[in-house]
Formats: C-alpha cells, sequence, structure tokens
C-alpha cells in the first residue's frame, strides 16, 4: 500500500465533498468551489467525514496513481479553507511592482513595464513596492502563476537582482578579475 494514499482525509466543518460516477470530485467551501476529474480506475468513497482512495490492483500505474490522487483531494480540501498563497520579494535598483485595478504592472529595468492580468481565481497584493503575494485556491494554479511572475526576470547569479520567491537563496558567483592574463 501507498503510505500516503492508504491516509484518510478528514472533512472539516463547512466543507462538502462529493463524488461523480466519473470520479470528478467538487469541494465546496469557504473559500469557493473546486472540481476535479480523477482517473477512472481509482475508487473514491466519501463515508463518515472522511475521504479514502484505494486502487483496484498492485499495478505499478495504479500505485503511482493511488497517492497522487490522494495528495490532489487533500490540497482540494486544504485551498477552500484555508487558500494558498506565494510570497515574492523584488531586488534590484528601481524594480518595483504596482498594482492597476486587476493588472499587475512590473517595471524590471526593461526598456517597458511589464503588465500581467490575474488569472481567474487569482488575486496579487502589493504589501510593498518590492513585495508580492500571489494567493488563491487551487494550489497549482497559485504555484503557475508566481513561477510565471518570477520569470520575467528571474535571478541573475553576479548581482543577485531579479524577482525570487521569499526565503529563495541564490548563490552569486564571483565575476571576472581584472588581471591581465598569461603572456
Amino acid at each position: 500500500m501507498s503510505r500516503i494514499g492508504k491516509l484518510p482525509i478528514a472533512i472539516p466543518s463547512g466543507v462538502d465533498v462529493k463524488v461523480d460516477n466519473n470520479n470528478v470530485v467538487t469541494v465546496k467551501g469557504s473559500k469557493g468551489t473546486l472540481t476535479k476529474e480523477f482517473h477512472k480506475d481509482m475508487i473514491i468513497k466519501v463515508d463518515g467525514g472522511f475521504v479514502t482512495v484505494q486502487r483496484p490492483s498492485d499495478d505499478k500505474m495504479h500505485k503511482a496513481l493511488h497517492g497522487l490522487t490522494r495528495t490532489l483531494i487533500n490540497n482540494m480540501v486544504e485551498g477552500v479553507t484555508k487558500g494558498y498563497e506565494k510570497h515574492l520579494e523584488i531586488v534590484g535598483v528601481g524594480f518595483r511592482a504596482v498594482k492597476q485595478g486587476k493588472k499587475l504592472v512590473l517595471t524590471l529595468g526593461y526598456s517597458h513595464p511589464v503588465e500581467m492580468e490575474e488569472p481567474a481565481g487569482i488575486t496579487v497584493e502589493v504589501p510593498a513596492p518590492n513585495k508580492l503575494v500571489v494567493k488563491g485556491i487551487d494550489k497549482q494554479a497559485v504555484g503557475e502563476f508566481a513561477a510565471k511572475i518570477r520569470s520575467k526576470r528571474e535571478p541573475e547569479v553576479y548581482k543577485g537582482k531579479g524577482i525570487r520567491y521569499e526565503g529563495e537563496v541564490v548563490k552569486l558567483k564571483e565575476g571576472k578579475t581584472g588581471g591581465k592574463g598569461k603572456k
């Protein structure tokens, strides 16, 4: 048995979990609703305040899907109760972020400001010009949008300028030395 897959998922109060015949799981909570379709072979049951995931056989694919399915459902339950957030830092002279309605405008040293539209279900907060907080109920969507923001100017290795996750350590390389070289 998968160590993760066999663990039951506790359903907190105020959360409603439904499973259709086609393994479509719908989770409703205080923050919103998430729906996801899972592999048809997985056996997903809701009983007594718990969600359990079972696999039909010890086939290699079923073993892989067992823990994955359980973790994805757990992330959905956690998302509609607590939500997810990613914190980003902007490092660099003149680099900053501004929120204009549903648009995020980043000044990152390019000849033009970089504008990004918030996707559905995701909100971006700018508590300071050099800090960003990406929030939402879908863990995958939050991580993906945070990665898109980071990709607009990844931290460079000589001065460390760019957008990084909060707490991310960027190893800096030593620059060129001013020596004349061999003759």
